[in-house]
């Protein structure tokens, strides 16, 4: 049995940069036509410059004759001006990202306090940015498995009632709560979703020990309602809902620490996951427009012309990959998994 499809987009993307970027690349490139690139490096892309910089630094190491097409984002500071925001869009940039400072991987110079922004966020509703929410709050009286749920009611209304005509892309969301907001907002809202939270929950992460190559923020929630609410969201053919892998590479060592890195890879394998997961819910026929075409309009963007194909093929994912100078240990790694890119 085989499945063809168009080309899908990875709307949510981390692909690091120097040694890392080389060694990982290509597995995105063997399955994506673009991505939508993180800006979280260790010194963030805060300002077209650096983002021009970055895609440079990208395209320099694809391989040979591909197509791939990386899609450039601004990390939004407290600092970040309407003029960063003009020149941004000049360059090429497609949207721009907030991470609630400390939220995540190299998100200390996030933003503080989101009224601090609304000058900007003016001018990005005025020039046609789309904004990019990483939807977690970062108190510490919030507990971890709330704060998705807590960012939507403090934060998320708030921006929304503000800025009405605002493109707004809820990233990598984890719960019933996201899902519901999604569902109900108007059309300028959607959100995108993981592999690993659709096929995942704190049970594989906590059961039998704690394993830290399933540790990511937002944290893996539970299977009822959480789990469900996404595989629900994903499958139901809603153009709300769209592919954004959010493969977050980190070396072994680093995952496998004291204070273990935040992040599961899952571009070595990404659309046979999300086949795994959509065969589940017998909803293979809604495969291709969660993957190839939802997220593509909502960025305005045409759909990708080339096209990939699927064989069902059982396989079993390595235990881990070269990464940089050391290993990643992937999603899934030494699983069985029944669905094979050709």
């Amino acid at each position: 049995m085989q499945f063809k499809m168009i080309q899908p987009d990875d709307c949510h993307l981390h692909v690091r940069s120097g040694a890392a970027l080389k060694s990982i690349i290509g597995m995105t490139v063997a399955q994506m036509g673009r991505a939508i690139i993180m800006p979280n490096l260790n010194s963030p892309v805060t300002n077209a410059t650096q983002a021009r910089i970055y895609k440079e630094e990208i395209l320099s190491v694809l391989p040979k004759g591909s197509k791939f097409n990386p899609l450039m984002v601004l990390y939004l500071t407290d600092n970040t001006t309407s003029k960063d925001i003009q020149e941004a869009i000049d360059s090429g940039v497609v949207a721009a990202k907030l991470y609630p400072v400390g939220v995540t991987t190299n998100s200390d110079g996030g933003v503080t306090n989101i009224t601090k922004l609304y000058p900007t966020l003016e001018s990005m509703q005025k020039l046609g940015m789309l904004l990019l929410m990483h939807g977690e709050v970062t108190r510490n009286e919030v507990d971890i498995f709330d704060r998705e749920a807590v960012f939507i009611d403090e934060v998320l209304n708030q921006v929304v009632n503000n800025f009405p005509e605002l493109k707004i892309v809820f990233e990598h969301i984890t719960t019933k709560d996201a899902v519901d907001f999604v569902l109900t907002s108007h059309h300028k809202i959607a959100a995108t979703i993981t592999p690993h939270h659709l096929l995942a929950n704190r049970n594989d992460m906590l059961v039998g020990g704690i394993k830290p190559h399933y540790f990511c923020l937002p944290v893996l929630k539970r299977k009822n309602p959480h789990q469900l609410a996404l595989l629900y969201a994903a499958t139901s053919g809603n153009t709300k809902f769209f592919l954004g892998t959010d493969s977050a590479p980190h070396a072994k060592t680093d995952k496998e620490s004291a204070c273990g890195c935040a992040g599961i890879f899952t571009a070595h394998c990404a659309i046979e996951l999300y086949a795994t997961a959509f065969e589940r819910q017998n909803a293979l026929d809604k495969l291709e427009g969660f993957a190839s075409k939802f997220g593509a309009d909502f960025y305005n963007l045409p759909h990708n012309t080339q096209t990939i194909t699927l064989k069902k093929q059982d396989w079993v994912v390595p235990a881990s990959y070269p990464f940089a100078h050391s290993d990643i240990v992937p999603f899934m790694a030494t699983k069985t998994l029944g669905w094979k890119l050709i």
